[in-house]
C-alpha cells in the first residue's frame, strides 16, 4: 500500500469501528458468537454455513447476530421466528442486499431477483404470475415438461441395458443435469441446444460457458465485499464484468432477434418466456435490462435447483427401499405398466407428491434461502434489527426442528399424507421456495417438473445401491454454496421394470 494512502485506512478502520460500537451499545441485538476486529465472524463460519448456522443455534438461541466483516447479519432457525420475518415484518424486511458483483449481473437490481421491494419488483412480479408462471403457460408448455422427462428415461435405458452394462451404477446427476438445462432453456429460450445424441451445439456450449463464467466471476469476490471500508483498496475488474455481460447479452440478442423474425414470418407468438416477455414488453414498460435480467434469473433459480431437488430425493428411495415400492405401487395401480406417466396423472399420485414434499423439506435446494434486507428498523424475537442489517432463514433447521416436526431426522413421507401441509409459503414449517413478498414465483413449475422426474424414474426403473453399499455407506453430506449438492454423486443401479421397450422411447414435442 502507498504509504501516503495508510492514515486513511487507519481513519476508515477507525470510523467503521466506531460505528459498530455504537450498533452494539445503542441496540438490543441478538446474542451470538463474539466478533474478532474488522472481520467479525467470517473466520469462525464452517463452510457448509447452514449446518454451522444451526450448531451456533444450540448454543446462542433461535435468532443470532452473525458478522460478515462489518456487515450484521441476523439469522433466524424457528418456524415462528420465520413468520415474523416472512409475514409479519414482510414489506420492511424485502429488500435484497446486493454485492459488487450481483450489483453487476442484475444492473443495479432491475431483474426480479435482486431488485428491492418497490414499483419495479411490484411490477416484474406481476408479470410472473400473470403472464409467464400462470396456471394456463404452465399447461401449454407441459409437452415440452414431458418430452424432456422422456428423453431422460431414454438416455438411462440406452446406459443399462447395453450388453456390458447391466448391473453397472450409474450417476445419477449424469442423467437427470440434461432434463433440467434442456427444459430451462427451451421454456426460456424457445432452444433445445442439444441433439438426441446428447451433443450440444455452438449456441448451446456459448450459453454453457457465459453460465459457468459468471459463476466463477461471483465466487472470485475478496474479502472486500465485506468490509466496506476496504473495497477502494480492493477494486473490481470492471472490464472482466462488462466483457461478461456483453457476451451474455450478444447471446440473449439473437434469440430474441430469432424469436422476433420467426413471430413477423408465422404470424404466431409461442408460449415459451422469451416470446411472452417480448410481447408484453411494451404493456408492462419493460426495459431491455429487465428483460435480459428476468431470462436469466429463470436460468440461475431453476437449472440446479431441479438437479439438486432430484439426486436427493433419489439418494432417499434408494436408502428406503420400503418407500420406493410404495411409490411402485401407486404409480403401477393409477398408470399401470402399458402406458407413460404424465403430469395429469398427478392429482391422483398422492404418495408420490409426499414423496417430493418430504425430499424438499429434509433438502431444500436452498437452505438458507436468499437473504433478505432491512429497509427500516424493525423487532424480531424481542431483538432490535437495524435498517440494512440482512436477515437469513435458515430453512434447512427449520424443517428439521423437533418441536415441530416428529422424528425430524427420519425419511416418511406419509407425514405428508397424515397432515395437509403447504410447501409453497403457506407454512412456515417448510419454506423450500420462500414465503411472503419475496416467494419463488416458479414454485408449481420446480414441484410439477421434480414430480414428473422422480415418477418416471421409479415407473420405469427399480433403484438399487451397487452390490457391497449399504445405506449408511451413502455420502449425505452436502457441498458448500448458495445451493446444495450431494458432496459425492449418487450412483445407483437401474433395472428396467416396464416390459415393453416402446415406453423407454422418447416422446419428442416440437415447440
Amino acid at each position: 500500500m502507498d504509504s501516503s494512502l495508510f492514515p486513511i485506512a487507519i481513519g476508515l478502520f477507525l470510523a467503521a469501528a466506531s460505528y459498530f460500537l455504537l450498533n452494539r451499545l445503542r441496540f438490543k441485538l441478538p446474542p451470538g458468537p463474539r466478533p474478532k476486529p474488522v472481520v467479525g465472524n467470517l473466520y469462525d463460519i464452517k463452510p457448509v454455513r447452514f449446518r454451522c448456522f444451526a450448531e451456533w443455534a444450540e448454543k446462542y438461541g433461535p435468532i443470532m447476530s452473525v458478522w460478515f466483516g462489518s456487515t450484521l447479519t441476523v439469522i433466524v432457525t424457528t418456524s415462528d421466528l420465520a413468520k415474523e420475518v416472512l409475514k409479519e415484518n414482510d414489506q420492511q424486511l424485502a429488500d435484497r442486499p446486493r454485492n459488487r458483483s450481483t450489483v453487476r449481473f442484475s444492473r443495479g437490481g432491475k431483474d426480479l431477483i435482486w431488485a428491492d421491494y418497490g414499483p419495479h419488483y411490484v411490477k416484474v412480479r406481476k408479470l410472473c404470475n400473470l403472464e409467464l408462471f400462470s396456471p394456463k403457460r404452465l399447461e401449454l408448455l407441459r409437452p415440452i415438461r414431458e418430452d424432456e422427462v422422456t428423453a431422460m428415461v431414454e438416455s438411462i435405458f440406452r446406459a443399462c441395458t447395453q450388453p456390458d452394462e447391466e448391473g453397472r451404477s450409474l450417476i445419477v446427476r449424469d442423467h437427470i443435469s440434461g432434463v433440467a438445462f434442456n427444459n430451462i432453456t427451451r421454456l426460456a429460450f424457445g432452444k433445445r441446444f442439444m441433439d438426441a445424441n446428447g451433443v450440444i451445439d455452438e449456441q448451446g456450449k456459448e450459453f454453457k460457458a457465459i453460465v459457468s463464467n459468471g459463476i466463477k466471476i461471483g465466487a472470485s469476490l475478496s474479502i472486500a465485499e465485506f468490509i466496506s471500508w476496504l473495497r477502494w483498496l480492493c477494486p473490481l475488474d470492471e472490464e472482466l464484468y462488462r466483457s461478461h455481460n456483453e457476451r451474455r447479452d450478444r447471446l440473449t440478442v439473437k434469440i430474441l432477434e430469432e424469436h422476433t423474425k420467426a413471430r413477423q414470418k408465422s404470424g404466431q407468438t409461442k408460449q415459451h418466456f422469451v416470446d411472452a416477455l417480448l410481447t408484453l414488453k411494451d404493456q408492462y414498460d419493460l426495459s431491455d435490462d429487465t428483460v435480459f435480467g428476468l431470462l436469466w434469473d429463470m436460468i440461475t433459480a431453476g437449472m440446479d435447483t431441479t438437479v439438486i431437488s432430484v439426486e436427493w430425493a433419489m439418494s432417499e428411495l434408494v436408502r428406503n427401499p420400503h418407500v420406493q415400492a410404495k411409490v411402485q405401487e401407486e404409480l403401477d395401480r393409477v398408470v399401470g405398466r402399458d402406458r407413460v406417466m404424465n403430469e395429469t396423472d398427478f392429482s391422483k399420485l398422492p404418495y408420490l407428491q409426499a414423496v417430493v414434499k418430504e425430499s424438499l423439506r429434509l433438502h431444500p435446494p436452498t437452505p438458507l434461502m436468499l437473504p433478505h434486507k432491512a429497509s427500516a428498523h424493525v423487532k424480531l424475537g424481542g431483538y432490535d434489527i437495524p435498517k440494512g442489517t440482512n436477515v437469513l432463514v435458515n430453512v434447512w433447521a427449520i424443517a428439521r426442528d423437533p418441536k415441530v416436526w416428529k422424528n425430524p431426522l427420519e425419511y416418511r413421507p406419509e407425514r405428508f399424507i397424515e397432515e395437509e401441509i403447504d410447501i409453497k409459503g403457506a407454512d412456515f414449517r417448510i419454506l423450500p421456495f420462500g414465503a411472503g413478498r419475496r416467494v419463488c414465483p416458479g414454485a408449481q413449475l420446480g414441484i410439477n417438473l421434480v414430480a414428473s422426474m422422480l415418477g418416471h424414474l421409479l415407473h420405469h426403473f427399480k433403484w438399487s445401491l451397487p452390490s457391497g453399499v449399504r445405506p449408511e455407506d451413502v455420502d449425505m453430506s452436502e457441498s458448500p454454496g448458495m445451493v446444495t449438492f450431494m458432496q459425492t454423486p449418487l450412483k445407483t443401479v437401474a433395472t428396467p421394470r416396464l416390459d415393453d421397450p416402446n415406453l423407454y422411447k422418447r416422446v419428442v414435442v416440437e415447440m
